[in-house]
């Protein structure tokens, strides 16, 4: 039977925490967590990560034994729920720094759509 543990508040690891979220797929997954609802469960499959199963299953054990989330069987859906409350107990600034990173990615997105609707705009109003 697999290992569906996650350390105790007290037992987890900055040092692993960073580790599992160097991987951007990995911190999608958590960044994804933090902006739905505290508690929410979401399959593990419905990341769209582009990755193979197993490679998926090595990415949520990472997370799961970092600390950052919890596996909860649901039958044939393993479910991933983010630990806001105990990361939040453990390392204060954490949860902050996970949601600046979604505003700045927000805002990059935002800057990017509108340099494109100005790049646009400016080609479509050059005529040969």
């Amino acid at each position: 039977m697999p290992d569906t543990t996650e350390p105790a508040p007290e037992d987890i690891d900055l040092g692993a925490v960073f580790a599992a979220l160097a991987d951007r797929h990995r911190r999608r997954v958590v960044l994804t967590l933090l902006a739905e609802p505290d508690g929410t469960e979401r399959p593990c499959s419905s990341f769209g990560l582009p990755v193979s199963k197993s490679t998926l299953t090595h990415h949520f054990r990472v997370l799961r034994q970092a600390g950052l989330i919890r596996q909860v069987d649901r039958g044939n859906s393993n479910m991933a729920q983010l630990r806001r409350a105990e990361l939040e107990q453990r390392f204060p600034a954490l949860i902050d720094l996970l949601r600046a990173e979604i505003r700045d990615s927000a805002d990059a997105t935002v800057e990017r759509n509108q340099r494109s609707a100005k790049t646009d705009r400016t080609s479509s109003s050059v005529r040969p």
